[in-house]
């Protein structure tokens, strides 16, 4: 298929960069109309996940969407609440996951969550086939992109045939070269509350398991290369950030997917360079678009006038959905 530019999206004249686009919505949008029903299941190694549910009160009658979150995120992030809101405002039920230790509890296992955990996913998947719906479809933002690319690209031709479509927003497709751009000058203030966040989570996991984790060790993390070294791979089986970066960047899936998929990136998104996306091999992916917007910055595209609350990204993701499907191949 061929690269999308969009022109329809416009940022507002008082956000003029990426950076603002950025960070003017996870400051500063407030959504409160929206109510989860929360359920926690247990995963095959004897952990959890909180789930939050958002649903129209058909039950699995509707289309339901599966919605993973970004770095350090959770349910209750604005891009996620925005897209509940707008979702089940047009009868689609809504599952916003929370990844291990996300979401205001710690897990119960030594290991953490990250950008491949394609295996959590599957035990979401599976749990909502159980309630019986007929049609679903999968969300990702960022972190969650890239994890939902990555788990399609694995299942290939074996994906439930529940799966129906895909859309994903902000995706770091090259988990190198995005966690290389996080360390740049401009970007320190993303740095500095990304790893302030992970810090106490380690410390936490250091009181509970004291051989498996040194909480130490967290004084040599400069960068966030720095932590997946050290912390990341260790605690998931790989051999180092490189190996882990290389194991689990979409970019190394993406030709393996067989569902219609979006993925929408802005070109001025500060965390993910736009020379980072493999533009020219999703050009001739079948069943797979991208769409380059030039504002919208990392999981922003506040729309320069908005109707309803609504951003230009849940107006599209909805787009998505709702259209006929293309053929599949």
């Amino acid at each position: 298929m061929p690269l999308l530019r969009t022109h329809d999206h416009q940022a507002p004249f008082w956000l003029p960069n990426g950076h603002l686009q950025t960070i003017f919505p996870a400051l500063f949008r407030k959504i409160k109309d929206v109510r989860y029903t929360r359920e926690q299941i247990v995963t095959p190694d004897e952990d959890f996940l909180n789930l939050d549910w958002s649903q129209t009160g058909q039950g699995s009658a509707n289309a339901l969407v599966i919605l993973s979150h970004g770095l350090e995120g959770d349910s209750q992030r604005q891009y996620i609440l925005g897209m509940v809101r707008a979702l089940t405002r047009q009868g689609f039920d809504c599952l916003a996951w929370n990844y291990r230790s996300c979401g205001g509890e710690m897990n119960k296992q030594l290991r953490f969550y990250h950008s491949g955990a394609t295996e959590d996913l599957e035990t979401v998947v599976r749990h909502a086939l159980l309630k019986g719906y007929q049609t679903i479809h999968l969300m990702g933002f960022s972190l969650g992109g890239n994890l939902t690319l990555k788990y399609l690209g694995e299942k290939g031709k074996s994906v439930y045939s529940e799966i129906k479509k895909a859309v994903v927003f902000s995706v770091p497709m090259d988990l190198l070269a995005c966690s290389r751009a996080i360390e740049k000058p401009e970007n320190r203030l993303y740095l500095k509350r990304f790893l302030g966040s992970l810090k106490p989570k380690v410390h936490a996991k250091a009181a509970v398991f004291p051989e498996g984790i040194n909480a130490g060790d967290y004084a040599k993390v400069k960068t966030f290369y720095d932590f997946d070294h050290i912390y990341t791979a260790a605690l998931h089986g790989f051999e180092g950030a490189d190996d882990y970066y290389r194991r689990n960047s979409a970019k190394y899936f993406v030709e393996s997917i067989k569902i219609p998929t979006l993925i929408v990136n802005a070109l001025n998104d500060p965390l993910v360079p736009a020379e980072s996306l493999p533009q020219a091999a999703i050009s001739r992916l079948p069943n797979v678009w991208l769409e380059l917007t030039g504002a919208g910055g990392h999981c922003g595209f506040r729309d320069r006038k908005t109707k309803n609350g609504l951003y230009w990204s849940e107006k599209r993701a909805i787009e998505f959905l709702v259209e006929e499907s293309p053929a599949v191949s």
